[in-house]
């Protein structure tokens, strides 16, 4: 899988290029994220299947669980306005709570979110 390397105050953030497939699953999730040169990752909506964002599809349970298990912290970049499901937004509004998955608009955005949260532990 195709990616950027980022290095954001001496910790490298892995960006996984949108010129990849789409990931459909969870195993190809995590083919990609043990491939990847970085503990911090950042997807690009468009990169995961439009069933991440369906959450009774269960693949955006399977996907952070990914993430959890492996110690990784991930950032999901894009627009989620165009998703009408209030369960997501729910999901979405607990995710940037946490420390382990934030949801972004940008990929600035998203890497100055992974570094606050990263001071906030």
């Amino acid at each position: 899988m195709n990616h950027v390397l980022h290095i954001d105050h001496r910790e490298p953030v892995a960006e996984i290029s949108t010129n990849n497939p789409v990931i459909q699953t969870a195993q190809e999730f995590l083919e990609a994220m043990m491939n990847l040169p970085a503990d911090i990752i950042v997807v690009h909506q468009a990169t995961l299947h439009d069933s991440f964002f369906d959450l009774r599809s269960g693949l955006a349970g399977e996907i952070l669980q990914k993430v959890v298990n492996y110690s990784r912290r991930m950032a999901i970049v894009g627009d989620f306005t165009r998703y009408t499901s209030k369960s997501l937004h729910d999901f979405i509004r607990e995710s940037n709570r946490g420390n382990t998955v934030v949801f972004a608009s940008t990929l600035s955005d998203a890497v100055e979110k992974l570094r606050i949260e990263k001071t906030a532990e």
